[in-house]
Protein backbone atom coordinates (compact mmCIF):
# COMPACT_ATOMS: atom_id res chain seq x y z
CA UNK A 1 0.00 0.00 0.00
CA UNK A 2 1.19 3.40 -1.18
CA UNK A 3 2.14 5.55 1.92
CA UNK A 4 0.00 8.73 1.35
CA UNK A 5 -0.73 12.48 3.74
CA UNK A 6 -4.40 11.70 5.09
CA UNK A 7 -6.19 14.01 7.06
CA UNK A 8 -9.01 12.96 9.43
CA UNK A 9 -11.93 14.39 10.79
CA UNK A 10 -11.96 14.37 14.24
CA UNK A 11 -14.94 15.07 15.96
CA UNK A 12 -13.69 13.65 19.41
CA UNK A 13 -15.78 10.46 19.29
CA UNK A 14 -14.27 6.90 19.27
CA UNK A 15 -15.08 6.35 15.36
CA UNK A 16 -12.81 9.23 14.26
CA UNK A 17 -10.05 7.97 17.03
CA UNK A 18 -9.78 4.30 15.77
CA UNK A 19 -9.83 5.44 12.10
CA UNK A 20 -7.01 7.93 12.47
CA UNK A 21 -5.30 5.10 14.81
CA UNK A 22 -5.60 2.51 12.19
CA UNK A 23 -4.21 4.88 9.25
CA UNK A 24 -1.15 5.44 11.13
CA UNK A 25 -0.55 1.36 11.61
CA UNK A 26 -1.04 1.05 7.87
CA UNK A 27 1.95 3.30 7.78
CA UNK A 28 0.48 6.75 6.66
CA UNK A 29 1.61 10.37 7.31
CA UNK A 30 -1.71 11.01 9.69
CA UNK A 31 -3.35 14.42 10.45
CA UNK A 32 -6.24 15.47 12.58
CA UNK A 33 -8.35 18.28 11.51
CA UNK A 34 -11.46 19.65 14.07
CA UNK A 35 -14.21 21.10 12.50
CA UNK A 36 -16.51 23.78 14.29
CA UNK A 37 -19.76 24.03 12.49
CA UNK A 38 -22.10 25.81 15.08
CA UNK A 39 -21.71 29.09 17.15
CA UNK A 40 -22.66 28.22 20.30
CA UNK A 41 -24.36 31.36 21.42
CA UNK A 42 -26.46 30.75 23.78
CA UNK A 43 -26.65 27.09 23.35
CA UNK A 44 -23.31 25.58 25.24
CA UNK A 45 -26.06 23.36 27.91
CA UNK A 46 -26.70 21.64 24.55
CA UNK A 47 -23.76 21.71 22.35
CA UNK A 48 -20.58 19.48 23.27
CA UNK A 49 -18.29 20.96 20.82
CA UNK A 50 -15.69 22.41 23.26
CA UNK A 51 -15.64 19.16 25.46
CA UNK A 52 -15.31 17.50 22.06
CA UNK A 53 -12.42 19.49 20.62
CA UNK A 54 -10.44 18.79 24.40
CA UNK A 55 -11.29 14.96 23.47
CA UNK A 56 -9.78 15.20 20.18
CA UNK A 57 -7.10 17.57 21.13
CA UNK A 58 -6.45 14.20 24.23
CA UNK A 59 -6.53 11.33 21.36
CA UNK A 60 -4.21 13.44 18.63
CA UNK A 61 -1.38 14.01 21.38
CA UNK A 62 -1.45 10.55 22.71
CA UNK A 63 -1.50 8.94 19.00
CA UNK A 64 1.01 11.89 18.41
CA UNK A 65 -0.36 13.35 15.25
CA UNK A 66 -1.04 17.36 14.76
CA UNK A 67 -4.49 18.39 15.28
CA UNK A 68 -5.98 21.41 12.88
CA UNK A 69 -8.65 23.03 13.93
CA UNK A 70 -10.95 25.54 11.29
CA UNK A 71 -14.60 27.23 11.42
CA UNK A 72 -17.07 26.41 9.27
CA UNK A 73 -19.63 27.86 10.69
CA UNK A 74 -20.72 30.47 7.71
CA UNK A 75 -20.38 27.72 5.47
CA UNK A 76 -22.43 25.27 7.41
CA UNK A 77 -25.42 27.89 7.90
CA UNK A 78 -25.57 28.57 4.47
CA UNK A 79 -25.31 25.60 2.64
CA UNK A 80 -27.23 23.25 5.68
CA UNK A 81 -28.98 25.05 8.16
CA UNK A 82 -30.64 27.80 5.65
CA UNK A 83 -31.93 25.14 3.69
CA UNK A 84 -33.19 22.90 6.65
CA UNK A 85 -34.99 25.96 7.69
CA UNK A 86 -36.09 26.52 4.15
CA UNK A 87 -37.79 23.05 3.99
CA UNK A 88 -39.21 23.02 7.08
CA UNK A 89 -41.36 26.31 6.73
CA UNK A 90 -42.23 24.53 3.60
CA UNK A 91 -43.88 21.73 5.27
CA UNK A 92 -41.10 19.04 4.60
CA UNK A 93 -39.13 17.10 7.00
CA UNK A 94 -35.46 17.86 5.71
CA UNK A 95 -32.24 15.21 6.87
CA UNK A 96 -29.39 17.79 7.37
CA UNK A 97 -26.71 14.71 7.99
CA UNK A 98 -27.21 14.31 3.69
CA UNK A 99 -26.93 17.69 2.75
CA UNK A 100 -24.29 18.52 5.40
CA UNK A 101 -21.90 15.25 4.48
CA UNK A 102 -22.18 16.19 0.79
CA UNK A 103 -21.39 19.85 1.41
CA UNK A 104 -19.38 20.46 4.28
CA UNK A 105 -17.41 16.89 5.28
CA UNK A 106 -17.23 16.19 1.44
CA UNK A 107 -16.80 19.40 -0.02
CA UNK A 108 -15.23 22.32 2.35
CA UNK A 109 -13.27 19.97 4.94
CA UNK A 110 -12.01 18.18 1.14
CA UNK A 111 -10.79 21.48 -0.24
CA UNK A 112 -9.14 22.78 2.74
CA UNK A 113 -7.39 19.21 3.59
CA UNK A 114 -6.27 19.42 -0.10
CA UNK A 115 -5.12 22.79 0.19
CA UNK A 116 -2.82 22.01 3.35
CA UNK A 117 -1.26 18.97 0.99
CA UNK A 118 -3.22 16.03 1.85
CA UNK A 119 -3.60 13.22 -0.43
CA UNK A 120 -7.01 12.18 1.13
CA UNK A 121 -9.48 12.45 3.60
CA UNK A 122 -10.59 9.63 6.35
CA UNK A 123 -13.68 9.87 8.53
CA UNK A 124 -15.30 7.75 11.69
CA UNK A 125 -18.24 6.26 8.54
CA UNK A 126 -19.15 3.16 8.83
CA UNK A 127 -19.08 2.23 5.15
CA UNK A 128 -16.97 1.31 2.52
CA UNK A 129 -15.24 2.43 -0.91
CA UNK A 130 -14.17 -0.21 -3.93
CA UNK A 131 -13.35 -0.35 -7.15
CA UNK A 132 -16.44 -0.36 -9.65
CA UNK A 133 -16.17 -2.34 -12.89
CA UNK A 134 -15.78 0.91 -14.95
CA UNK A 135 -12.42 2.01 -13.46
CA UNK A 136 -14.93 4.57 -11.55
CA UNK A 137 -15.62 3.98 -7.30
CA UNK A 138 -18.41 2.12 -5.78
CA UNK A 139 -19.89 3.21 -2.10
CA UNK A 140 -21.00 0.12 -0.03
CA UNK A 141 -22.44 -0.56 3.06
CA UNK A 142 -20.89 -0.98 6.22
CA UNK A 143 -20.37 -4.67 7.47
CA UNK A 144 -21.96 -4.00 10.94
CA UNK A 145 -25.52 -3.93 9.74
CA UNK A 146 -26.65 -1.78 12.95
CA UNK A 147 -24.08 0.87 12.25
CA UNK A 148 -24.13 1.06 8.06
CA UNK A 149 -24.07 5.21 6.89
CA UNK A 150 -24.05 4.81 3.47
CA UNK A 151 -27.51 6.08 3.57
CA UNK A 152 -25.96 9.55 4.62
CA UNK A 153 -23.08 9.06 2.29
CA UNK A 154 -25.53 8.68 -0.74
CA UNK A 155 -25.16 12.11 -2.32
CA UNK A 156 -21.33 11.93 -2.59
CA UNK A 157 -19.70 11.33 -5.95
CA UNK A 158 -16.80 10.11 -8.07
CA UNK A 159 -14.69 12.99 -7.05
CA UNK A 160 -15.17 12.51 -3.34
CA UNK A 161 -15.16 8.88 -3.03
CA UNK A 162 -12.00 8.91 -4.92
CA UNK A 163 -10.52 11.54 -2.53
CA UNK A 164 -11.56 9.93 0.68
CA UNK A 165 -11.10 6.66 2.77
CA UNK A 166 -13.47 4.89 5.39
CA UNK A 167 -11.46 3.03 7.70
CA UNK A 168 -14.17 1.39 9.68
CA UNK A 169 -15.79 0.54 7.07
CA UNK A 170 -15.06 -3.48 7.61
CA UNK A 171 -15.43 -3.53 11.08
CA UNK A 172 -18.54 -3.84 13.78
CA UNK A 173 -19.04 -0.92 16.68
CA UNK A 174 -17.84 -3.53 19.63
CA UNK A 175 -14.08 -4.37 17.56
CA UNK A 176 -13.92 -0.10 17.36
CA UNK A 177 -14.59 0.21 21.05
CA UNK A 178 -12.38 -2.43 21.80
CA UNK A 179 -9.27 -1.19 19.62
CA UNK A 180 -10.13 2.18 20.97
CA UNK A 181 -9.64 0.42 24.50
CA UNK A 182 -6.55 -1.94 23.84
CA UNK A 183 -4.89 1.45 22.50
CA UNK A 184 -5.96 3.68 25.91
CA UNK A 185 -7.99 6.08 23.81
CA UNK A 186 -9.87 8.72 26.01
CA UNK A 187 -12.65 8.26 23.92
CA UNK A 188 -12.77 4.64 23.93
CA UNK A 189 -16.25 4.84 26.33
CA UNK A 190 -18.10 8.02 25.04
CA UNK A 191 -21.52 7.99 24.21
CA UNK A 192 -22.24 8.27 20.50
CA UNK A 193 -23.62 11.50 19.22
CA UNK A 194 -27.01 11.36 19.68
CA UNK A 195 -27.80 14.13 16.59
CA UNK A 196 -26.60 17.27 15.51
CA UNK A 197 -24.63 19.59 17.37
CA UNK A 198 -27.60 22.47 17.20
CA UNK A 199 -30.52 20.40 18.30
CA UNK A 200 -28.49 18.46 21.13
CA UNK A 201 -30.46 16.54 23.79
CA UNK A 202 -33.22 19.90 24.15
CA UNK A 203 -36.81 18.92 22.32
CA UNK A 204 -36.60 19.51 18.87
CA UNK A 205 -39.91 21.81 18.44
CA UNK A 206 -38.54 23.96 21.65
CA UNK A 207 -35.35 24.33 19.30
CA UNK A 208 -37.33 25.06 16.04
CA UNK A 209 -39.42 27.62 17.81
CA UNK A 210 -36.28 29.95 17.70
CA UNK A 211 -36.77 30.74 13.91
CA UNK A 212 -40.41 29.44 13.24
CA UNK A 213 -42.39 30.82 15.77
CA UNK A 214 -45.36 28.91 16.91
CA UNK A 215 -48.18 28.92 14.86
CA UNK A 216 -51.60 27.38 16.57
CA UNK A 217 -53.83 25.54 14.52
CA UNK A 218 -56.44 22.69 14.68
CA UNK A 219 -55.73 18.82 14.14
CA UNK A 220 -57.98 17.41 12.03
CA UNK A 221 -59.11 13.87 11.18
CA UNK A 222 -59.36 13.07 7.53
CA UNK A 223 -62.70 13.70 7.51
CA UNK A 224 -62.10 17.54 8.83
CA UNK A 225 -63.06 17.20 12.14
CA UNK A 226 -61.23 19.24 14.71
CA UNK A 227 -60.18 17.12 17.48
CA UNK A 228 -57.14 19.36 18.81
CA UNK A 229 -54.75 22.05 18.67
CA UNK A 230 -51.27 22.42 17.45
CA UNK A 231 -48.31 24.98 17.90
CA UNK A 232 -47.26 24.87 14.41
CA UNK A 233 -47.69 22.33 11.83
CA UNK A 234 -43.89 22.54 10.91
CA UNK A 235 -42.69 21.39 14.21
CA UNK A 236 -44.61 17.68 13.01
CA UNK A 237 -43.77 14.77 10.62
CA UNK A 238 -45.22 12.31 9.30
CA UNK A 239 -45.48 8.93 12.04
CA UNK A 240 -45.66 11.07 14.61
CA UNK A 241 -47.18 9.74 17.71
CA UNK A 242 -45.71 11.79 20.64
CA UNK A 243 -46.17 15.75 21.47
CA UNK A 244 -49.83 15.34 19.96
CA UNK A 245 -52.01 16.37 23.65
CA UNK A 246 -55.05 14.39 22.05
CA UNK A 247 -56.76 13.33 24.94
CA UNK A 248 -59.97 11.01 24.67
CA UNK A 249 -61.90 12.05 21.56
CA UNK A 250 -65.31 11.59 21.59
CA UNK A 251 -66.48 8.76 19.45
CA UNK A 252 -63.39 7.33 18.73
CA UNK A 253 -61.83 4.07 20.29
CA UNK A 254 -59.44 4.30 22.78
CA UNK A 255 -55.94 4.68 20.38
CA UNK A 256 -53.09 6.19 19.61
CA UNK A 257 -53.09 9.24 17.24
CA UNK A 258 -50.60 9.18 14.28
CA UNK A 259 -49.82 12.31 12.02
CA UNK A 260 -50.85 11.10 8.49
CA UNK A 261 -50.36 14.98 6.43
CA UNK A 262 -49.83 18.44 7.50
CA UNK A 263 -50.89 21.64 5.78
CA UNK A 264 -48.50 24.61 6.52
CA UNK A 265 -50.72 26.79 4.40
CA UNK A 266 -53.86 25.95 6.07
CA UNK A 267 -51.99 24.99 9.20
CA UNK A 268 -53.48 22.13 10.05
CA UNK A 269 -52.37 18.93 10.89
CA UNK A 270 -54.20 15.55 9.98
CA UNK A 271 -54.19 12.91 12.24
CA UNK A 272 -55.27 8.93 12.27
CA UNK A 273 -55.86 6.12 14.87
CA UNK A 274 -53.93 3.15 14.69
CA UNK A 275 -50.18 2.28 13.67
CA UNK A 276 -51.27 0.15 10.90
CA UNK A 277 -53.83 2.91 9.69
CA UNK A 278 -53.55 2.21 5.58
CA UNK A 279 -53.17 6.58 4.88
CA UNK A 280 -49.78 6.02 6.54
CA UNK A 281 -48.89 3.65 4.11
CA UNK A 282 -47.29 4.00 0.39
CA UNK A 283 -46.22 1.78 -2.28
CA UNK A 284 -45.93 4.80 -4.88
CA UNK A 285 -42.79 7.49 -4.17
CA UNK A 286 -42.31 10.24 -6.33
CA UNK A 287 -38.71 12.23 -5.68
CA UNK A 288 -36.44 14.59 -6.92
CA UNK A 289 -33.87 14.07 -9.61
CA UNK A 290 -31.75 11.07 -9.01
CA UNK A 291 -28.13 11.58 -7.74
CA UNK A 292 -26.45 8.36 -9.04
CA UNK A 293 -23.07 7.50 -7.74
CA UNK A 294 -21.90 5.89 -11.18
CA UNK A 295 -23.35 4.97 -13.67
CA UNK A 296 -27.68 5.11 -14.21
CA UNK A 297 -29.19 1.71 -14.80
CA UNK A 298 -29.41 0.98 -19.00
CA UNK A 299 -32.79 0.64 -19.05
CA UNK A 300 -36.07 1.18 -16.87
CA UNK A 301 -38.05 -0.44 -15.28
CA UNK A 302 -34.93 -0.93 -13.24
CA UNK A 303 -34.87 -3.64 -10.44
CA UNK A 304 -33.29 -2.93 -7.23
CA UNK A 305 -34.21 -2.27 -3.18
CA UNK A 306 -34.39 1.12 -1.23
CA UNK A 307 -34.33 3.17 2.33
CA UNK A 308 -36.56 5.64 3.10
CA UNK A 309 -35.05 6.24 6.54
CA UNK A 310 -32.06 5.22 7.99
CA UNK A 311 -31.65 1.26 9.16
CA UNK A 312 -34.45 0.38 7.22
CA UNK A 313 -34.48 -3.12 6.38
CA UNK A 314 -33.64 -3.07 2.55
CA UNK A 315 -37.20 -2.78 0.73
CA UNK A 316 -37.95 -4.43 -2.92
CA UNK A 317 -39.13 -1.81 -5.24
CA UNK A 318 -38.89 -0.94 -8.97
CA UNK A 319 -37.79 2.17 -10.71
CA UNK A 320 -40.39 3.04 -12.87
CA UNK A 321 -39.06 6.63 -14.07
CA UNK A 322 -35.98 8.54 -13.72
CA UNK A 323 -35.51 11.94 -15.25
CA UNK A 324 -33.92 15.18 -14.59
CA UNK A 325 -37.82 16.23 -13.45
CA UNK A 326 -37.64 13.44 -10.66
CA UNK A 327 -38.31 9.73 -10.22
CA UNK A 328 -41.01 7.15 -9.32
CA UNK A 329 -40.67 4.35 -7.27
CA UNK A 330 -42.75 1.23 -6.59
CA UNK A 331 -42.49 -0.53 -3.61
CA UNK A 332 -43.32 -4.07 -3.50
CA UNK A 333 -45.05 -3.75 -0.25
CA UNK A 334 -46.56 -1.06 1.36
CA UNK A 335 -44.00 1.01 3.21
CA UNK A 336 -45.16 3.35 6.73
CA UNK A 337 -44.32 6.60 7.05
CA UNK A 338 -42.65 7.82 4.32
CA UNK A 339 -41.91 11.67 4.76
CA UNK A 340 -41.14 14.19 2.00
CA UNK A 341 -38.09 16.04 2.35
CA UNK A 342 -35.99 12.38 3.80
CA UNK A 343 -34.32 10.43 1.45
CA UNK A 344 -35.44 7.48 -1.03
CA UNK A 345 -31.84 5.38 -1.25
CA UNK A 346 -31.63 2.63 -3.81
CA UNK A 347 -28.85 -0.35 -3.21
CA UNK A 348 -27.86 -2.77 -4.99
CA UNK A 349 -26.76 -5.51 -2.64
CA UNK A 350 -24.24 -4.09 -0.54
CA UNK A 351 -23.81 -1.13 -3.45
CA UNK A 352 -25.17 1.80 -2.66
CA UNK A 353 -26.49 3.74 -6.03
CA UNK A 354 -27.54 6.76 -4.92
CA UNK A 355 -30.36 8.84 -3.72
CA UNK A 356 -32.97 11.64 -3.96
CA UNK A 357 -35.17 13.62 -1.75
CA UNK A 358 -38.49 12.26 -1.33
CA UNK A 359 -41.12 15.04 -3.01
CA UNK A 360 -44.90 12.98 -2.57
CA UNK A 361 -46.56 9.52 -1.60
CA UNK A 362 -49.52 7.63 -2.72
CA UNK A 363 -51.05 6.33 -0.24
CA UNK A 364 -52.92 2.80 -0.14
Amino acid sequence: MRREHIIVGMSGGVDSSVAALLLLEQGHRVEGLFMKNWEETDDVAYCTAQQDLEDAERVCEDLEIPLHTVNFARQYWDRVFAHFLAEQRAGRTPNPDVLCNREIKFQVFLEHALRLGADRIATGHYARIDAAPDGGRRLLKGVDPGKDQSYFLHALGQRELARSVFPLGGLCKAEVRARATEAGLVTHDKRDSTGICFIGERRFADFLARYLPPREGDIVTLDGRVIGRHRGAWYYTIGQRQGLGIGGVAGAPEAPWYVVAKDVEKNTVTVVQGADHPALFARRVRTGPIHWIGRPPAALPFRCAAKTRYRQPDQPCTLLEATDAGAECLFDTPQRAVTPGQSLVLYAGEVCLGGAVIEQTRPE
